[in-house]
């Protein structure tokens, strides 16, 4: 082995380790401890399995998840490409880009309570001290309306707070995909005779492809694993569960490690195809650099 070599393995090993016990150790860990029983003590085969795809409770979970998956994932990545592209004409570009972001800056906890008082509701004829119902008692003469506790629309309620703090990561990243076109290219089409919308479909949107396919990949893994906005603002009541939150209240409320390491096996297993895709992605713009 070279000499070279071996001052690389020098480096590298010490980060080998740390990710091994870190990362490698507790996902081993968890996936053994879900063939266990409530204490970990004695084997059950595939039975905390059967109860995460069976449970009601879960199945809720599953089904809200699915829901954010799709809504979240469409508005962050469409709203954001569409706020790239669009601000990128008018006059004071990064201080509008710079309020957009700016949820990014604070916890998802601390946004979690900020759309709480949003949404808070009062039964009619009492102060309403959500801005939301209150705007809409104000303006609109509406009846409140119990934003997170309405079945009906509580899980777009959610989603639409989680849009407003990554919206604004969405932009970024997008906006310089967006920068890096030229702006021949973009010139040229215009002379050609094509309006906006087509330069958009045709030119914009084909170049910018592999941006948008990373952000939507990134958005889904973060969707799989959504936690902090549904336990701070409803904990999973009134049928807002998600997988996360029913794996914390499992395994810290109900003290039950078999189902709890279960569903956080479920969690990783469809989090990772994703993780495969992206890396597949990278992979491929590299080699064409």
């Amino acid at each position: 082995m070279k000499k070279t070599n071996i001052w690389a393995w020098l480096y590298i090993i010490p980060t080998l380790l740390i990710l091994a016990f870190f990362l490698v150790y507790p996902a081993v860990n968890t996936l053994f401890l879900s063939f266990l029983d409530r204490k970990s003590e004695l084997f059950v085969g595939l039975s905390n399995y059967i109860f995460a795809f069976t449970s009601k409770k879960m199945l809720y979970a599953f089904r809200n998840n699915l829901i954010w998956l799709i809504v979240f994932t469409a508005f962050t990545v469409s709203l954001g490409l569409i706020l790239a592209v669009l601000l990128d004409r008018v006059r004071y570009e990064s201080v509008a880009k710079s309020i957009i972001f700016l949820p990014m800056a604070i916890s998802f906890v601390g946004a979690g309570v900020i759309w709480k008082f949003v949404y808070a509701y009062r039964p009619a004829g009492s102060p309403q001290i959500g801005i939301l119902n209150a705007v809409l008692g104000k303006t609109l003469n509406l009846e409140p309306v119990g934003w997170l506790i309405n079945k009906t629309v509580n899980n777009f309620a959610l989603i639409f707070a989680g849009v407003w703090i990554w919206v604004g990561f969405c932009m970024v990243i997008l906006s310089a995909s967006y920068k890096g076109i030229p702006k021949e290219l973009l010139e040229a089409a215009r002379v050609d005779g094509a309006n906006e919308l087509q330069v958009f479909w045709r030119i914009i949107l084909p170049v910018m492809k592999p941006t948008i396919a990373v952000v939507t990949t990134t958005m889904i893994i973060n969707v799989l694993k959504v936690f902090d906005i549904v336990y701070v603002m409803t904990n999973g009541e009134f049928g807002t569960e998600v997988i996360a939150n029913r794996m914390f209240k499992e395994m810290f409320h109900f003290r039950n490690f078999g189902h709890a390491s279960a569903i956080a096996v479920i969690l990783l297993v469809a989090i990772i195809p994703v993780m495969i895709v992206n890396i597949r992605r990278f992979r491929e713009q590299e080699a064409l650099r």
